[in-house]
């Protein structure tokens, strides 16, 4: 084979064609080329970088937390949710406030909530309730139902009664569904919605006939039908 041809067949390679074109795209772009790749590398470490951060933002909050846990175990639910200068404790509050980004500043903010209505200061609680992140499955249940309590408090019945059914039918159990119904029904009677009272008493009487509720569910269907 000729020279000339070994010359012809090469310059048709479709490899080294390919990588004839991307030579040329490197060296007419190479100053986008090496930004981008700077770009990348960068991201990547900003990742690398935030999730040491948040881990150890998160153990920080944690340790933080057991102080102000143990107060709000105490009943002491102010120190819980601001902390106390002469102890050097921080609260609720704080951890909130300055660790927003992990799990435990939203726990906080159900702790927080909790003790403010403590306090006697329901508006604050729910705004505290509206900022959490509600759990899955059976852990839910309790931060929406309290969610409830604080709408009944402030004379939002008919919203209460919602958030009662969503506390029942967040995790469908024996136990804290009919629960949920008879205060949601309890929440509807009081928002002057008859209708929707006996039908969530009635499901307690009908699903749940094996509840503790039965009783007051039965009590709540006999006022409501005299009230007609």
């Amino acid at each position: 084979m000729s020279k000339k041809q070994v010359k012809e067949e090469l310059e048709q390679d479709i490899l080294l064609e390919t990588f004839s074109k991307a030579q040329s795209l490197y060296d007419n772009n190479k100053s986008a080329i090496i930004g981008a790749a700077i770009a990348v590398i960068v991201l990547i470490g900003g990742s690398i970088g935030y999730y040491y951060y948040s881990a150890a933002q998160e153990s920080e909050a944690q340790q933080l937390m057991a102080k102000a846990t143990q107060a709000y175990l105490n009943q002491d639910y102010q120190t819980a949710l601001t902390g106390s200068e002469t102890q050097f404790t921080v609260g609720f509050e704080q951890i909130i406030n300055n660790f927003s980004i992990t799990d435990a500043a939203n726990l906080a903010s159900y702790y927080a909530s909790v003790c403010e209505f403590k306090l006697g200061n329901t508006q604050e609680a729910l705004n505290y309730i509206n900022n959490y992140e509600i759990p899955d499955g059976i852990l839910g249940v309790g931060p929406i139902s309290f969610h409830g309590v604080l709408l009944t408090d402030l004379g939002n019945h008919a919203q209460a009664a919602e958030t009662y059914v969503k506390a029942a039918e967040w995790d469908k159990n024996e136990s804290t569904t009919p629960y949920n119904y008879l205060e949601a029904a309890r929440a509807y009677q009081d928002a002057g919605n008859t209708n929707k009272a006996r039908e969530y008493a009635q499901k307690v009487v009908d699903e749940y006939s094996q509840s503790s509720y039965i009783t007051t569910a039965e009590k709540l269907l006999g006022t409501l039908a005299v009230a007609q």
